[in-house]
């Protein structure tokens, strides 16, 4: 009979994704994750396999977690604050980006950049968030369209994927050391140069 897990499996997978997004992959060894969970490492790879399947959990849970918050934030059945749920993502994520002092940055970017060349699990990962957050912006771009607030003639999933660049690029500047002030006014921006109606 196995012996039941002493550990709190979501709480060992945080440590484990702080240990990763602190130090990238080939940062982090096996040496360190069982440092920081305090678990043996045949311990972890009993229960999750060896380092590479532990980043690929990690990673996905990361990648829902964002899809999630991004759903959350943009998704109702209102058309009429479509607008005001774009600016206020567009400006949450300014936000959380010049809040991130120790410049961190994105796991979703900072894992694709360094593994999706020869790993296809986080390259396909990538992928699918990159793809389900471009259509939570379409969507709510398209009601802000339905609504007047944006021009209906301008082709949703562009805008989407303009807006969905610039949040990426915002992220980027981040981690470069750009300060609030401007990544408020390249949010600022971003929803300035959105295409309104004629008038």
């Amino acid at each position: 009979m196995a012996r039941p897990r002493k550990f709190d499996e979501q709480q060992v997978l945080a440590t484990v994704r702080e240990r990763f997004w602190a130090g990238g992959y080939a940062g982090t060894s096996m040496d360190d994750i069982a440092a920081a969970t305090g678990l043996g490492k045949g311990s972890l790879y009993g229960a999750f396999g060896g380092k590479q399947d532990l980043f690929h959990r990690v990673f996905d849970d990361y990648c829902t977690s964002v899809v999630e918050a991004t759903a959350q934030q943009l998704h109702c059945d209102d058309d009429e604050n479509a607008y005001t749920r774009l600016s206020a993502h567009i400006h949450a994520v300014s936000a959380a980006t010049a809040a991130d002092t120790a410049q961190r940055g994105c796991l979703l970017a900072k894992g694709t950049a360094e593994l999706a060349e020869h790993d296809k699990t986080v390259a396909d990962r990538a992928h699918t968030a990159i793809e389900a957050l471009h259509a939570l912006l379409k969507d709510d771009i398209a009601a802000c369209q339905r609504h007047g607030d944006l021009d209906a003639n301008a082709d949703p999933g562009q805008l989407a994927a303009l807006v969905l660049a610039v949040l990426r690029g915002i992220e980027a500047l981040g981690k470069a050391g750009a300060d609030e002030e401007m990544l408020t006014d390249i949010a600022s921006t971003a929803l300035a140069v959105l295409p309104r109606p004629a008038k």
